[in-house]
């Protein structure tokens, strides 16, 4: 493996030997700005060239398989099954009980969501933005395992929740679904809008699925600019990959 630790971040969570997984950071790739460096989203109008390039160079930093299939992430709640001999137009999660097929979702403030089973022959990676999040996708992910008290989950880089403003729709379609939802939410300073806790939010649902062990989520890709890509305070921007895949 190389010794470029700065590019990517690996889940603090016992899972089982066989589970390889890892979050790319912005460090260590060869884009220009305001893509500097590993952008690894070919849909952000970065030059293709120097995508591919890094998608090589944070493969080359972990060891990953040249197996990954990156996802056309519609904010849904589709998840694919891996490998398949037709990708679907869009899903916004990918699950794999073969060994070294990579699942990878990229994001920017979106939480990526990590899971395995406890005998470490499942994985998963879900792409949760508050709307698909909201819609259901972790729900969705974890349908593919046959018993859920047995997955954990580690949630990857996000959007702080100090740093997530929203209005009071995205409050109002989280609490219909949960109504301790409203835990989540905090008055922010501008009249009308709210500070959302993304992985609050994440965990409540987890728990109602019936998940008890859930890791992570002390990151703020917004407040973070060092290390991580956000839409939220950039725009036009560069990606992260987070990838999972059961290792020979």
């Amino acid at each position: 493996m190389s010794s470029n630790t700065s590019s990517y971040i690996c889940p603090t969570w016992p899972a089982p030997s066989s589970v390889r997984a890892y979050v790319s950071t912005r460090i260590g790739g060869v884009s220009g700005a305001p893509f500097n460096s590993l952008n690894l989203g070919l849909h952000v109008q970065d030059d293709l060239a120097a995508v591919h390039q890094n998608r090589q160079l944070f493969a080359s930093y972990i060891d990953m398989p040249d197996s990954a299939i990156w996802l056309n992430q519609v904010h849904g709640t589709d998840v694919v099954s891996l490998p398949c001999e037709t990708l679907p137009n869009s899903a916004d999660a990918a699950f794999s009980r073969s060994i070294n097929q990579v699942c990878a979702v990229l994001t920017a403030d979106c939480l990526p969501v990590f899971f395995c089973n406890q005998a470490g022959t499942k994985v998963a990676v879900a792409h949760a933005g508050w709307r698909g999040l909201c819609a259901g996708v972790l729900e969705s992910t974890l349908a593919q395992f046959d018993e859920k008290e047995r997955v954990m989950v580690w949630l990857g880089p996000a959007i702080g929740p100090d740093a997530f403003e929203v209005g009071e729709e995205v409050r109002e379609a989280f609490m219909s679904v949960i109504p301790d939802a409203v835990a989540a939410f905090k008055p922010a300073q501008k009249k009308g809008k709210w500070l959302g806790d993304l992985y609050l939010l994440a965990k409540q649902r987890l728990v109602a699925a019936g998940v008890s062990q859930i890791y992570g989520g002390d990151y703020c890709t917004l407040t973070d600019e060092a290390r991580f890509y956000s839409y939220r305070r950039d725009g036009k921007t560069g990606r992260m990959a987070s990838v999972i895949w059961i290792d020979e």
